[in-house]
């Protein structure tokens, strides 16, 4: 089973690993390389408009003209925020991480172990000479995430569905008890769910289900390849 993962706005500062290198999915590497290009030759009014950043978000934009050359850290260990704090990637095993894949708006899919440095692109930000990344992305990405073995588990965010949706995972919406859509708690209970599916894959649908409300989760699906899960 693969569990795919929204990547986040915020990333955790620094790094230990080696400057950026190869990554998983080596097909991927020549859109990569021509979005490290792109983000490192922008000049900062024409990145922070790309970007929907201010002046007082620049630090982003260093991160971007750095991307060759600063440190780096494992992908998972890389997001931050609401879904990734819940997830506590940082105390699973080695078995249970090798679950976890983060699609990416410069990267497209990455590894949990993958080696990344800080950086800022948004599944919805076009580029100068690039335009949207979309477009890019579908052809290249597509193909990888279809021949992922076995179930996978899109928790995706639409931003990120869009650069390559994948017919026929299991997708999650996260409800209150009436029905309605949750917004912001949905990271949390996604980052919950996705770690007790870490830590007990499942085959099936059926066996997600089983997985779920074992760990106490409220669940239900809601088509063929349909998740809904009751924020409590």
């Amino acid at each position: 089973m693969r569990i795919l993962l929204p990547p986040s706005e915020t990333k955790a500062p620094g790094g230990s690993g080696e400057p950026l290198g190869p990554l998983s999915f080596p097909e991927l590497a020549p859109v990569r390389q021509r979005l490290v290009e792109a983000l490192t030759a922008l000049p900062p009014e024409e990145a922070r408009a790309a970007l929907g950043l201010s002046d007082k978000q620049d630090q982003e934009l260093k991160h971007n003209l750095v991307l060759r050359s600063a440190a780096t850290t494992p992908a998972i260990d890389r997001y931050t925020g609401v879904l990734y704090d819940a997830l506590e990637a940082a105390t699973l095993p080695v078995e249970a991480r090798g679950c976890l894949l983060v699609g990416s708006a410069l990267f497209g899919l990455l590894g949990a172990e993958d080696m990344i440095p800080p950086y800022r692109l948004s599944g919805g930000s076009r580029l100068p000479g690039v335009g949207g990344l979309a477009p890019l992305w579908k052809p290249v990405l597509g193909p990888v995430l279809r021949a992922l073995p076995g179930l996978v588990i899109d928790m995706r965010s639409g931003a990120y569905s869009a650069l390559a949706p994948l017919p026929g995972a299991v997708t999650v919406r996260v409800v209150t008890a009436e029905g309605k859509v949750v917004s912001h708690f949905n990271k949390a209970t996604k980052g919950r769910l996705a770690r007790v599916l870490a830590l007990e894959p499942a085959e099936d649908l059926a066996g997600v289900l089983a997985v779920a409300e074992a760990a106490g989760f409220t669940a239900r699906q809601t088509g063929p390849a349909a998740l809904e899960v009751v924020h409590t």
